[in-house]
Parts: structure tokens; sequence; C-alpha cells
């Protein structure tokens, strides 16, 4: 694979505080060599693994309230960073980004670690790609923890998402932090904001995060549109595991409507735990989040 891409300097992140993990790269996932995946893998237990799938414009830092939860409780956490977000490499060419090429990523990505017994916890287009996965890696997924997500088939957008695409499509720059900051509240603070802008030391280096609202399959025939249908059936008619949602009730687009909307088609999906002070990003809020999850599962 021959794509020009960008590496953030480590220098960006050497002020984390609230991340304190090491982390981990790979370079050599089959179909993508030589683009450099980062991700967190934490806690000693290899036996429950809590998957973490980030959303855009966010990275793995955005389960920094959940990750010490999942690990305190004897667990391992995996928190990838997608390709163009986080420590991971970013292409630079607008067009290097696809739903195929972030939905295969992450099977590699799962098969090179050799994940099983899988949590798969997810939210925004962690939730678009992430629920995708376990048609094709039958017997890795074990539970669920979703929230603020959706499985897009082709449907018609909300007008909230619609002014989303335009201001992503046309904005001279995206304001990262300033996302993050104003949905969380006051859940972020000054370090959150500098760690959430820090992957993006200039314009270049957003290709994803301009990219993203526009990949998402709203359309007949986008790509993506294929997969969310087979992963709707399999949520509906396969899925034989444990479900746990939460919703942050700000979210004006993957808010209430669009979580219980999901919650019908997730079999055996029990009632949500509705987070009223949080917003789109409800991992803001995420270590109540994770406690709760656990105690349902039981462990």
């Amino acid at each position: 694979m021959t794509i020009e891409a960008l590496r953030t300097p480590d220098e960006r992140f050497a002020m984390l505080p609230a991340f304190p993990y090491t982390p981990h790269y790979v370079d050599t996932l089959p179909g993508y060599a030589p683009l450099r995946m980062a991700y967190i893998d934490e806690g000693d237990s290899t036996d429950e693994v809590f998957l973490c799938l980030h959303g855009e414009p966010s990275w793995s830092y955005l389960y920094r309230k959940m990750i010490p939860v999942f690990t305190g409780a004897g667990h391992r956490a995996v928190a990838p960073d997608l390709f163009g977000f986080g420590r991971s490499d970013k292409p630079v060419d607008d067009a290097d980004y696809s739903f195929d090429f972030h939905r295969d990523s992450l099977i590699r990505f799962i098969e090179h670690l050799d994940l099983n017994n899988i949590t798969l916890v997810c939210q925004d287009w962690g939730g678009i790609l992430g629920l995708t996965l376990p048609m094709d890696l039958p017997g890795r997924f074990k539970r669920l923890l979703v929230m603020n997500t959706a499985i897009p088939v082709g449907e018609a957008m909300t007008e909230g998402f619609k002014r989303w695409k335009r201001f992503a499509a046309h904005a001279p720059e995206i304001p990262v932090s300033g996302m993050l900051a104003s949905d969380g509240l006051g859940a972020v603070n000054l370090m959150d904001a500098l760690a959430y802008d820090a992957p993006f030391p200039d314009n270049r280096y957003k290709a994803g995060v301009r990219s993203f609202p526009q990949l998402v399959p709203v359309e007949p025939g986008m790509d993506g549109v294929a997969h969310g249908l087979r992963a709707r059936d399999f949520w509906s008619n396969t899925w034989e595991g444990e479900s746990f949602m939460a919703i942050g009730m700000r979210d004006a687009v993957l808010g209430e409507d669009a979580m219980e909307f999901l919650r019908g088609i997730i079999r055996n999906c029990p009632e949500p735990l509705k987070i009223l002070e949080a917003g789109h990003f409800v991992q803001e809020y995420g270590e109540n989040i994770a406690k709760r999850a656990l105690a349902h599962f039981g462990i």
C-alpha cells in the first residue's frame, strides 16, 4: 500500500497527565504496511478484553475515564487509534479515507492481537464501524457496551447531521478541542483540550477529521450500507451476548431517539443508562458508565 501519510511528533503527546499509558505500535497489518497504527494495551488478564473504539474527531484519550475501571477490575483494555487520529499515521489525501479502509484495518488489528472474549466498547464511528465487525470475526465477541452511535444503512440524515456534514466539508479548519470542550461542558479541562488537539499540529493532519462526516452511509449505494444491513441482521437475529447501553442525553444527533432505535435492533438489549448532563462524547462521563456496565455483566 502506497499512501502518503504524516506522523504526529511524539513531543505533541508529552503532557498527558490523565493518560499515563505507554503507546504500542504495529506497522505490519496485512494490506496496510508500512502505515503505523497506535494502540493502548493495559491490564494483565487476557480472559476478558475490553476493546474501546473511538470516533471522530477524538482518539483513544476519550477512554481515559473508562480504562482504569476495566483494568482495576482485573480485565484487559485495548484502545486503538484509527488511522488519521491520535498517535496513528494520518493519510494526507482525503480520498484515501473510506469505510472499508477503516473497517478492514480494525479486522486486521483484532486478528494481529488475536483478541478473544471481547467486550466491544463503542461510540460514534467506533460503533458505525465496530458494530459491523462481529459477523466477520465469529466467536471473538462476547459482550457489547454501546454509546451514542448508529448502524446507518442509507437512510435519510437528520437535520443536525446535515449541518455537521456541511460544516465539516466547508470549514477552513475544524476546531477539535473546541468541539470536545463545548460538548463535555465541565468534564473537559484545559489539559484535556490540549490532548485532543495534540494529534493535529496543523490542518494537513486533519484529513480524517474532514473526511469522516462525508463517509457516514446515509444514502443508498454508499460504501458501508451493505455492512450495515448485515450488521442489523446480526444484532437482531444472531447476537447471543450480553449488552449494556448508555446515552448522552444532550446529543442532538445520536441522542435518545437514535439510541432507542438502535436498542430495538440489538437483541435483548436492556433499558439504557441515561446520562442527563452528557452530550455526544458520553465517555467524558465514562467512569460511572464503566462501573455500571461491569456490575450489569457481573464481572
